[in-house]
């Protein structure tokens, strides 16, 4: 199978996932069912729960309506072997902003909560934080998956069946911390084939992409990889403001940086510029992640 048979093949598995159906049961909220990408470790990936609930609150609005804002929290580890319902309910509809919950269950619990607004273009006072400074372009860098997948074949392997295509500027995690154990980190990102044109499904499958990395800030901090005998990582909550379009089947930089780590949790904090430096996004996040005593 060709490189670009693989690219093809794990966007169109990324688009089954978010392409949720209608249920024909009715209470006072709105249901769709949805999948999971298959997971070596048997969790649902976060970013897919975040991106399908979206995908179920548009279900709902008309597309003039755009997402501007999501809070959420994880409840409990979805089982990626099993379906997701998602119960939409609409609590706000005004003459410019509108505002859903959704609440996704497996097993008649719920795994994540979600509270997004929407709005209508309207014009207003534009400014934003300008993309940073003598960050290597992402085609000098090499991919993670190949980076890794030259040491560690089968971990690569399943960095590669991942829909997108990361390039840490400094080096991913998952070997070892490469240069100075500082609080922040910037990565490249896109999705390895192009999706179709949609804007709603590309603010979906960037929620999807922003909860890729954006815990390593607190990891590189303290010199930690991901292959840390005992280490443990679960995000807690996560919330993203999105500001501009972008295609996210182009190149786009996430910086990101940690402002504080205590009692077993962490704070992660996060930019996204398309190539030409437009703020995309802004993410944050924070985790639960404990590490043994060595």
């Amino acid at each position: 199978m060709t490189a670009t048979t693989d690219a093809a093949r794990t966007i169109a598995n990324l688009l089954k996932v978010l392409d949720l159906d209608a249920s024909e049961a009715r209470t006072t909220e709105d249901i769709f069912t949805g999948v999971s990408h298959s997971m070596p470790t048997g969790r649902v990936y976060g970013g897919q729960v975040l991106s399908q609930s979206l995908v179920a609150a548009e279900r709902t609005l008309p597309e003039e309506r755009i997402v501007h804002s999501m809070h959420g929290y994880f409840l409990r580890p979805g089982d990626a072997t099993q379906g997701i319902t998602f119960a939409v309910d609409r609590i706000h509809d005004g003459r410019s902003f509108s505002t859903r919950r959704v609440q996704a269950y497996q097993g008649g619990v719920p795994i994540f909560s979600m509270i997004s607004s929407f709005q209508d273009e309207d014009p207003g006072l534009d400014h934003a934080e300008p993309i940073p400074d003598g960050v290597p372009d992402p085609e000098s860098l090499p991919s993670d998956d190949e980076l890794i997948g030259r040491v560690h074949p089968i971990t690569g392997r399943l960095l590669s069946d991942r829909p997108a295509d990361i390039r840490h500027v400094t080096g991913p995690l998952f070997l070892e911390v490469a240069g100075e154990r500082v609080p922040q980190q910037a990565v490249w990102m896109r999705m390895r084939a192009p999706l179709p044109d949609d804007p709603r499904l590309h603010r979906a499958a960037l929620a999807y992409l922003s909860d890729m990395t954006i815990q390593e800030s607190i990891l590189r901090r303290h010199g930690i990889t991901w292959q840390t005998p005992g280490l443990k990582v679960a995000s807690l909550d996560h919330a993203m403001w999105w500001h501009r379009f972008g295609r996210v089947d182009q190149w786009m930089l996430y910086v990101q940086q940690s402002p504080n780590a205590r009692g077993g949790r962490g704070l992660s904090q996060g930019r996204i510029y398309s190539q030409d430096g437009s703020l995309m996004a802004t993410v944050a996040q924070e985790i639960m992640i404990r590490v043994p005593q060595l």
